[in-house]
């Protein structure tokens, strides 16, 4: 279906991703592209991680998820910087 970004706000699940307007509380656009979103992600990758492990294990993907349509490097930066505490607490254990 073609985008119309003049419809009412209730017919707004039929606009394209880029017309619709962003909930950066509740499903910000930069966590949600794709069939699955960010969040529900970074819960099945961490089961079973208690600690800094489950924190940088979901930083690491978080940052990589949303580098693209967020912040750029800066979040691939971010990303390998927890990767790295990570590796280091996995290493000394």
């Amino acid at each position: 279906m073609r985008c119309n970004s003049t419809l009412p706000a209730e017919d707004e699940e039929i606009l394209c991703d880029s017309c619709k307007p962003s909930d950066n509380i509740n499903h910000p656009n930069h966590y949600t592209t794709g069939k699955v979103e960010c969040i529900d992600a970074i819960e099945a990758a961490t089961e079973g991680l208690t600690g800094i492990q489950a924190v940088c294990t979901g930083n690491v993907i978080k940052y990589v998820w949303r580098w693209r349509r967020k912040n750029g490097v800066e979040d691939l930066r971010k990303a390998r910087w927890y990767l790295d505490k990570l590796i280091k607490e996995v290493e000394e254990r």
